[in-house]
């Protein structure tokens, strides 16, 4: 009887592995996937432009924006903000818009209606709507024979610039980042701040 019992519970449980095979998921061998906040640098790196460096570079800008005279005295109130295309003058092929992107997010947060960002990436859209209200296709609150973009009271705009030094030892990158708010009416650059972050690494990391 003890032997069929031993042979009857090996039979059990080597249907409950098997059975656990079948329908469980086995995670790979290897590190895990290990969740990061964005400011923070990973085991994955290079000298190059990163997350935390995109998040610091466009806190600091966002904060100087709202403190800025020609923005925090602008009459009358709000001031309304164009976002021109930013430069990636440096060897790393990164999305450059995220820079401006994550700058207007934080300061229509934070802001509180203090600022307002023109969407003219989104002109075609506009304009097909507006032309299908002037036609009377679709209904409109306000009277769409008056119904104007707004022009822009300033630009924001970036560059971004880098110096890279190679050698058998390694390679080092300094990047400069730098934004300005522009005058389209009188092209003066009435705002002007930049940041600056140098790395070095002994391999070259591979950006996409």
């Amino acid at each position: 009887m003890k032997q069929f019992s031993r042979g009857a519970s090996a039979v059990l449980l080597l249907a409950l592995l098997t059975g656990g095979c079948a329908s469980g998921v086995q995670n790979p061998s290897g590190v895990p996937v290990t969740v990061l906040k964005p400011d923070e640098q990973g085991f994955i790196a290079g000298s190059g432009i990163e997350s935390q460096d995109l998040v610091a570079v466009t806190d600091k800008m966002a904060r100087s924006l709202l403190g800025t005279p020609e923005i925090r005295d602008f009459t009358p109130a709000p001031p309304r903000i164009v976002l021109l295309p930013v430069e990636n003058e440096t060897r790393f092929p990164i999305n450059k818009d995220l820079f401006t992107t994550r700058i207007r997010a934080l300061l229509n947060d934070q802001a509180e209606g203090k600022i307002r960002f023109l969407a003219r990436d989104r002109m075609t859209a506009l304009e097909q709507e507006r032309a299908l209200k002037q036609e009377g296709k679709v209904t409109s609150n306000s009277n769409p024979n008056v119904q104007e973009f707004k022009g822009a009271d300033f630009f924001l705009t970036g560059k971004l610039q880098g110096l890279t030094t190679q050698a058998k030892g390694g390679v080092s990158d300094y990047v400069l980042y730098s934004f300005q708010l522009i005058n389209p009416r009188t092209s003066e650059i009435v705002w002007e701040k930049s940041a600056e972050v140098k790395k070095q690494s002994v391999e070259d990391a591979a950006y996409r």
